[in-house]
């Protein structure tokens, strides 16, 4: 006897991705102001806002991250892990070209201390993927789905013509 199984599509992201993604991001915010805060105090505001700016840097680019790899894993399962390396492989190479673009621009000589600018994309970074871990565990994403009850069809019973059987081994 075969059942029939439901193929819907699961949507263009897991359930729970997006809840997963902005806690991921409000941990590294959070992360982020207060880093600003110790540096503001110690060192003096182009620390704050470099804490600030590196923060703000690596949410933007782990957000788009993320939510490319979900939307192509929802669309397309198969190409989700060539997706997630090259995404990866993007992010550090963006990362990379912010810094660049940051120093031509002329901003890591005063109004932004390029140390805290590095320390807020390590710190950013780092609460970021242990929020994402975390949270992602403490999502319930179901392996597979059952398929739908109808109804209109009855429970399958035992057929009667089969005798009760001993239990195996039993004489």
């Amino acid at each position: 006897m075969t059942t029939e199984s439901t193929q819907a599509p699961r949507g263009a992201a897991a359930p729970g991705s997006v809840t997963v993604l902005l806690g991921a991001a409000v941990a590294a915010l959070v992360a982020g102001l207060v880093l600003a805060l110790v540096g503001g105090t110690t060192t003096g505001t182009a620390a704050a806002f470099g804490a600030v700016a590196g923060t703000l840097l690596v949410v933007v680019v782990l957000a788009a991250g993320a939510l490319t790899v979900g939307l192509v894993a929802g669309a397309l399962p198969t190409a989700s892990l060539l997706v997630a390396l090259l995404t990866y492989t993007l992010q550090v190479l963006l990362l990379g070209l912010a810094f660049l673009a940051l120093r031509d621009s002329g901003l890591l000589d005063g109004t932004l201390d390029p140390r805290w600018v590095a320390g807020g994309v390590v710190a950013g970074t780092l609460v970021w993927l242990v929020a994402q871990v975390v949270l992602t565990v403490r999502v319930r994403i179901p392996v597979y789905d059952l398929p739908a009850s109808s109804p209109t069809q009855p429970a399958p019973s035992p057929s009667p013509a089969a005798p009760e059987a001993p239990e195996a081994g039993a004489r």
